[in-house]
């Protein structure tokens, strides 16, 4: 089981160059969940996806590494979001008008396989938390957020004391609910600062919201394949941390679920 939830939180990684195929998919249990998308060109073609012009005449054309769609996510949301596979073929034409004619581009896209039943509960700070499932199943943490989010939760209403609308967030939540509750069939923690420390500024009121799923029987999930070099500049945090990754995912899977 500790396989499991390790790989359904991580990210997958999957890139294709112009005129080959994405492919995205899932195990039975789970569908895509988009977490991000690039589509253009931010280094050389030495190093990505190799021009296809013959060498005589890609010298003539100098090759754009600027060069980004501002529809890829959108594009990948609409072909592939909460679907178990997807697969296309990538070409400018599919994302609109093209931002550097003559070069060649690419399209990452990073994804997690999120389940398809799922449960959320939240705590406001000091109040005790209590998860359980039934009988012969045990819990599966997805996400675990502490701290303050700025579309605030309705259980548990801010008293800000004249504070700004400031997100803050626990960077250790999700790793601490796993400890706790990860294959247990009920467990219990407070939403406290003494149990999560506290990311927010004196006199923040915070709320523990946690995603879990119920499960007797561990599917397989598909075996990470081999990731394509990580290109930062427009594309940071991936692959800035363990750390930093890790907060991203719970926030974007907090914002989705929201």
């Amino acid at each position: 089981f500790a396989g499991y939830i390790s790989q359904v939180l991580k990210n997958y990684t999957d890139h294709a160059c112009d005129g080959e195929y994405v492919s995205l998919r899932c195990p039975h249990r789970t569908t895509i969940s988009i977490q991000s998308s690039f589509y253009g060109r931010i280094v050389p073609s030495h190093q990505m996806c190799p021009s296809r012009y013959p060498h005589s005449y890609a010298t003539l054309i100098k090759e754009d590494v600027a060069c980004s769609v501002g529809t890829s996510l959108q594009k990948m949301l609409d072909e592939c979001q909460d679907r178990r596979s997807c697969q296309f073929l990538v070409n400018s034409r599919l994302f609109g008008a093209d931002p550097c004619p003559g070069t060649g581009k690419y399209l990452i896209v990073w994804y997690k396989c999120r389940p398809n039943e799922y449960k959320s509960k939240v705590a406001c700070e000091d109040d005790k938390l209590r998860l359980s499932c039934k009988k012969s199943m045990v819990i599966a943490i997805y996400s675990a957020v502490f701290g303050r989010t700025q579309g605030g939760s309705l259980e548990c209403p801010y008293q800000t004391l004249g504070m700004p609308m400031i997100e803050c967030q626990s960077a250790t939540a999700l790793q601490l609910m796993i400890k706790r509750c990860h294959g247990k069939r009920s467990c219990s923690i407070y939403a406290s600062t003494y149990e999560f420390g506290d990311p927010c500024y004196p006199g923040i009121r915070k709320h523990l919201n946690v995603i879990y799923t119920c499960d007797n029987t561990p599917f397989v999930l598909p075996v990470d394949e081999t990731q394509p070099p990580v290109l930062n500049r427009s594309m940071e945090p991936v692959g800035v941390s363990t750390e930093m990754a890790l907060l991203s995912n719970i926030l974007a899977a907090y914002a989705f679920v929201t």
